[in-house]
């Protein structure tokens, strides 16, 4: 049994390790809030290091609980080079619930996830270092409400 029972585990565990390296290629960064809300200026950020240009298109993915207190959220994503200089940088503002104040989402495991479209055509010309920031613009802090908020490179 024993020997049956190690190739299985083995087999098992690469899939697991294969399945989840490809969806860690899709997420260029994320922040889960388990005890206190977004600060303003703690920026979510991740440095990313191409040996050629790279093409993205970049959606953002945010969750809510019930209880966040405004119909709208707005944040500035931004692309820095090695020499910190911005190759880019926006600020968004998205809508999330209607102008009776109904979310704009289904409520699914007691909360509201969104997809948000951030840019679907951002060229690195490459290679070098590039960092990925996101930062909340709303105009309390913390940010209370807000579960997790995640870019994703949807390829």
């Amino acid at each position: 049994m024993k020997k049956v029972l190690l190739p299985f585990t083995l087999l098992l565990l690469m899939v697991m390790a294969s399945c989840r390296s490809g969806s860690d290629n899709n997420m260029l960064l994320s922040r889960t809030f388990t005890t206190s809300g977004w600060e303003r200026f703690d920026f979510i950020k991740r440095e990313v290091t191409l040996k050629q240009p790279a093409s993205y298109n970049l959606t953002m993915e945010a969750v809510f609980a019930p209880s966040y207190p405004y119909d709208e959220l707005t944040v500035v994503f931004s692309v820095i080079d090695a020499d910190e200089n911005p190759l880019r940088a926006k600020s968004y503002r998205f809508r999330l619930k209607d102008a009776e104040g109904q979310w704009k989402s289904d409520l699914k495991d007691g909360c509201y996830t969104f997809l948000l479209p951030i840019n679907s055509d951002l060229t690195l010309d490459g290679p070098g270092t590039y960092l990925f920031q996101l930062e909340s613009r709303m105009p309390i802090t913390p940010l209370e409400g807000i579960k997790k908020i995640s870019i994703l490179n949807k390829k």
